[in-house]
């Protein structure tokens, strides 16, 4: 089990007080998850009663790794200029909070898709793997994911969840959401529905909640709906509810494939003099902060951020520690709201 106390308290005492082994300790000490929750905190606990900390340094030299890991956010088109999906911003607290119960730092860092970000990392080895978030053309990306993987770079990424993903990739299960938001629909009485976003290989994971709508719509007897394509931003919303309003394409529901779409979408409905939900009902996907402040308020998919980024962490240490985990997908959570009441 391990030595007695001595004066100054180090991991082999914290060993011997919870009748563990030292690499159990030093597992629980980083939230290795194949230390059972409560042997994780019965340590911890010891650990703050001993006043034991982690010596990084020490250990770093000993692991050849930094014990830090970098947040790679990709450029996205936004009205306020930050460039910064606000449904990833929601999601760096999750991940900051993963990293710190884990004893990891973290940097973070913003980058365009055209820069040799595939690289720059591994080069420097400033840190020990990488966590994506965001991505832009999926076509364009995943050339530089092979990179990644050829160099053997590790690294873990938000996306769409599919058996040949490189990587680690951790997401929501989008064609369930989908098959939610029709029977939604279905339930409230709508059967004309229309989807806002692109639908193909540049976005699997809008392909992915337009699959989930259209299976279950055709389910119920319906035809497939039509596909208007939007990337995620409310101009692009704006845009698309406008054309599906010039084609004369009669509907009495729209799932947007983002909020950001939605309320875009909602705007261009509201000056044609379209009322939301009385002639057509809207959801969107993700519940940033801003889905619950318009008028009226907007139903939509909520993706788990907290259980997002403590995915995104595991997966990534997992990689980095050799162990094998599959694909993680996580479930979306349908919030109703105004946009969608009954007529």
């Amino acid at each position: 089990m391990g030595r007695k106390p001595t004066g100054r308290p180090t991991s082999f005492d914290i060993a011997y007080a919870a009748g563990v082994s030292q690499p159990t300790v030093s597992r629980a000490l980083r939230g290795d998850r194949s230390v059972s929750a409560q042997t994780r905190e019965k340590i911890r606990q010891i650990a703050q009663d001993l006043n034991y900390t982690v010596d990084k340094n020490a250990s770093s030299l000993r692991s050849q790794r930094s014990n830090t890991i970098a947040l790679l956010f990709f450029e996205d088109p936004t009205p306020d200029e930050s460039m910064i999906n606000p449904f990833f911003l929601a999601m760096l607290g999750s991940i900051t909070r993963a990293c710190a119960d884990r004893g990891l730092d973290l940097l973070i860092s913003f980058q365009r898709m055209e820069d040799d970000w595939h690289v720059k990392y591994q080069d420097s080895h400033r840190a020990d793997g990488l966590i994506l978030l965001g991505y832009g053309d999926y076509t364009l990306y995943t050339p530089k994911l092979q990179k990644l993987v050829d160099q053997g770079t590790h690294y873990a990424r938000w996306g769409s969840v599919s058996h040949d993903a490189s990587g680690a990739t951790v997401g929501t299960d989008n064609v369930d959401a989908g098959r939610k938001v029709a029977a939604h629909f279905l339930k409230t009485g709508r059967r004309d529905v229309v989807f806002l976003g692109e639908a193909g290989d540049t976005s699997p994971e809008f392909a992915g909640r337009y699959e989930g709508l259209r299976s279950a719509l055709e389910e119920a007897g319906l035809a497939a709906p039509p596909c208007f394509a939007a990337i995620t931003t409310e101009e692009a919303g704006y845009a698309a509810a406008r054309t599906l309003l010039a084609s004369g394409r009669a509907c009495d529901a729209i799932f947007a494939a983002s909020d950001l779409i939605a309320i875009g979408a909602m705007r261009a409905l509201a000056e044609a003099g379209k009322r939301v939900p009385a002639d057509i009902a809207v959801v969107g996907f993700d519940d940033i902060p801003a889905a619950s402040l318009t008028t009226p308020p907007l139903t939509t998919v909520m993706q788990d951020i907290k259980g997002a980024g403590e995915a995104l962490v595991d997966a990534l240490l997992a990689q980095i520690e050799g162990r094998e985990i599959p694909p993680h997908k996580l479930p979306g959570k349908l919030v109703t709201r105004g946009s969608t009441a009954p007529v």
